[in-house]
């Protein structure tokens, strides 16, 4: 059994930044792929960000490009999300994902765990 717990949401204003980190238990960790997601009120899911299993590849919502940053520590069994830059439409429930066979990381049915969620609000 897999759990994710993530923490690091909270208030800031536009332009500001947030670390989200999410800790999974697993013996595992480094065998899976991991991915954060995030669902506005009214709004479906959408795709963040995702890494691979050693953090050597990164994958990125157009969206976050360039202000985001995810990264793992396969050792501490931990993926954070660096978060910079933040916006007003940032404002979302941020989920942290782990799928085992993950293939298209965009994809969120390509994961099979998924995280309680973190809200993280951006203030004009």
């Amino acid at each position: 059994q897999v759990q994710l717990v993530e923490s690091g949401g909270g208030l800031v204003q536009a332009g500001g930044s947030l670390r989200l980190s999410c800790a999974a238990s697993v013996r595992t960790f480094s065998e899976y792929a991991m991915a954060w997601f995030r669902q506005a009120p009214g709004k479906e899911r959408e795709f963040v960000a995702a890494i691979n299993w050693s953090g050597g590849r990164t994958y990125y919502a157009d969206s976050v490009k360039g202000r985001f940053a995810i990264s793992r520590d396969n050792a501490q069994s931990m993926v954070y999300l660096q978060m910079n830059s933040l916006k007003p439409e940032d404002t979302a429930v941020y989920y942290c994902a782990a799928g085992s066979e993950a293939f298209r990381l965009r994809d969120d049915g390509e994961y099979d765990h998924w995280g309680q969620g973190t809200q993280v609000t951006v203030s004009s």
